[in-house]
């Protein structure tokens, strides 16, 4: 079992009057993470970036952190990552 850590930046936008998420974009690290999230948030309704740690043969998830937050974010993202 080899464990992977990926950072990623989930931004959201709004459809239909509700906040949304908008497509994922990678980051090389959690600095990068950090800033291209804050940089998404202040054109877009919000952004978080994630720090992903998942099985790199699998691909099951071993845990998801949340690195910070900008702006809109719905009230059940943090809970909707640990039921996905």
């Amino acid at each position: 079992m080899v464990m992977k850590t990926s950072y990623l930046v989930q931004p959201f936008e709004i459809h239909r009057k509700r906040l949304r998420p908008a497509r994922q974009e990678a980051a090389q690290t959690a600095s990068g993470a950090l800033k291209k999230a804050e940089a998404l948030a202040a054109r877009m309704p919000g952004a978080a970036a994630l720090k992903v740690v998942a099985d790199d043969e699998t691909g099951e998830l071993e845990g998801v952190t949340i690195l910070g937050q900008w702006c809109e974010v719905p009230e059940d993202f943090a809970e909707s990552l640990q039921g996905g």
